[in-house]
């Protein structure tokens, strides 16, 4: 967390299209349920060394490598499938990362 926003990275396969879009969405599902948030976009080849800085990793492509910290599967901010219970996830990580560093 920086200055008390949970720091989000959203990473796709270019780190411009499908990330822009989710990042997006979810900078809106946080700002919809009072999280402050810094979003940030990136590729999946660099999410190793830029998850470091980031308290959740949303990808938009399926990622099984354990980056020590939530790791959320975000192609239904996309598409549309599942969207709701992606967004859920992505609020109770949130409010998990806050908690944690009161």
């Amino acid at each position: 967390m920086t200055g008390g926003a949970v720091d989000i990275l959203v990473a796709c396969g270019s780190g411009i299209a499908t990330s822009s879009v989710a990042a997006e969405a979810v900078k809106k599902i946080c700002e919809e349920n009072g999280i402050p948030a810094n979003v940030h976009k990136g590729v999946i080849s660099n999410l190793v060394s830029m998850a470091k800085n980031n308290d959740i990793v949303i990808t938009t492509s399926k990622y099984t490598k354990d980056l020590g910290k939530p790791v959320i599967m975000g192609f239904g901010l996309i598409s549309g499938i599942g969207a709701d219970a992606i967004s859920k996830r992505i609020v109770e990580e949130c409010k998990g990362v806050m908690e944690a560093n009161k």
